[in-house]
């Protein structure tokens, strides 16, 4: 606990928060903000710097109205501006969050981040090709700005314009967020490559893998010698991918690899020549992760059987947006005839046992030993409520009935509007009326449940 004393000067007491702010201790820095924010409530940067510390503790609400309070301060100081369109860009709220961008660039006409910042809020409100026509006017004047090239990339692949969205993605190695493997293999452009040895590296996700892995048998069509560089979780998963000569986590030490290709890059090959996805990947289940799952599943044969998730990766920075409580389900449990069951591992499972939800919703992904007895469960199954995490692509490649439950701002491949999504066509989309509203989404899952039910027994 921070000892504030009585007699601290106000000066002090600024400085201490603030140092303890910027060293990360964030827990430690709030009480002493809030006790010079009652001393001292006109110092606007005082109170942006209080919302910028609750946005990084993801209290978003918090951190709104402590921009707020900043802003109507000092409306003309552009650091408060900035502060105050950011959270205001994590809430959904584009079209004001853009009302600050623009005034920031009235005075500095070429603010890099203003200038990309603009063109993910057009594409957040699901305006992608004012988010295009925006973002390609800038590149103009800043062609190598890998920010407005990522956010342009974002745009097309919303808009379905695949072609130029894997195009412009490349610029994900310069955008600061992804570092790229060391290799010691020149890296595949598109040259011809029958009869050459090509690596396949993954980026990013679980989730991005399996989407992406359905690129990999264009490979094999090239006549090329495929090896399949792929994390433990995925590989039992993925190991009978069509065509390829090995997959597994570390490359043998006497493979002759000529050339590799990092796993996303595949689609930009592929949409050179194509308008429209490949179907998802085949996926393999062994015997193994059947009986596991046939097990859990045995006393409950006679109830509609639906298993769900409620949250990704907790190390994605997005994943608080994108997720919800394993409480959202509860209300499902009261339905007769349905039984719920958690494919949820991860760290968020001790509040799920600590509430006596495993009561309601089985308790079927603690024990797993990779995401092959995940799909093995999701085949014993009727149907998969799930929000956007690698658990969506796996039973949309499986071809199970599967709900994605989605926030607002939503991941290109299910983009910002519709029910569907042409890359898993098995998939129905289920999305929040507002930003941050849950409770839209989850009611609009209950009703959907009880109608398919009534018309399952009709």
């Amino acid at each position: 606990m921070t000892k504030i004393s009585a007699l601290e000067t106000n000066k002090s007491l600024r400085e201490r928060a603030t140092r303890l702010h910027k060293s990360g201790q964030l827990d430690q820095a709030l009480p002493l903000y809030s006790k010079y924010l009652n001393r001292v409530p006109t110092d606007a940067l005082a109170w942006s710097n209080l919302g910028a510390l609750h946005r990084a503790s993801a209290r978003h609400s918090q951190a709104v109205r402590a921009h707020a309070r900043a802003f109507s301060i000092a409306p003309n100081d552009l650091n408060v501006r900035k502060n105050y369109a950011n959270v205001l860009s994590d809430t959904g709220q584009y079209e004001a969050s853009i009302d600050h961008r623009k005034f920031i660039l009235k005075q500095n006409p070429s603010d890099r981040e203003q200038l990309a910042m603009v063109g993910r809020c057009l594409r957040g409100m699901g305006d992608y090709q004012a988010a295009i026509t925006h973002l390609s006017a800038a590149l103009v004047d800043l062609p190598n700005d890998p920010e407005l090239r990522m956010q342009l990339a974002f745009a097309h692949l919303g808009a379905g314009n695949y072609k130029a969205g894997f195009e412009f993605y490349r610029a994900r190695w310069d955008a600061g967020e992804l570092a790229p493997q060391e290799l010691p293999y020149r890296q595949w452009d598109g040259q011809d490559i029958a009869g050459k040895a090509i690596l396949v590296v993954p980026e990013q996700g679980f989730g991005d893998a399996v989407l992406f892995a359905r690129f990999i048998p264009l490979l094999n069509s090239l006549g090329a010698k495929i090896f399949v560089q792929m994390r433990a979780p995925l590989q039992t998963l993925l190991k009978d991918l069509e065509g390829i000569h090995w997959l597994g986590a570390e490359v043998p030490v006497d493979a002759k690899i000529d050339c590799y290709v990092n796993i996303m890059d595949l689609a930009a090959h592929y949409f050179e020549d194509n308008d429209t996805p490949p179907a998802p990947v085949r996926l393999t289940t062994p015997t193994n992760s059947v009986e596991r799952a046939q097990s859990i599943v045995q006393p409950y044969e006679n109830d509609f059987k639906i298993g769900v998730i409620w949250t990704g990766s907790t190390t994605y920075k997005g994943n608080k947006f994108r997720s919800f409580s394993h409480t959202d389900f509860l209300g499902l449990t009261d339905i007769d005839g349905v039984q719920l069951f958690s494919l949820y591992k991860g760290p968020l499972l001790e509040p799920y046992f600590a509430d006596g939800s495993s009561a309601f919703l089985v308790d079927a992904g603690s024990t797993e030993r990779g995401f092959a007895d995940t799909a093995a469960m999701m085949q014993q199954l009727d149907l998969i409520i799930t929000s956007d995490t690698v658990t969506a692509h796996i039973a949309g490649s499986l071809g199970i009935p599967t709900w994605v439950v989605l926030h607002w701002d939503a991941f290109w491949v299910w983009r910002h509007a519709g029910d569907a999504t042409e890359w898993y066509p098995n998939v129905k989309l289920f999305r929040q009326d507002q930003p941050l509203d849950w409770a839209s989404a989850h009611a609009k899952v209950k009703n959907a449940l009880i109608a398919h039910l009534k018309d399952k027994d009709d």
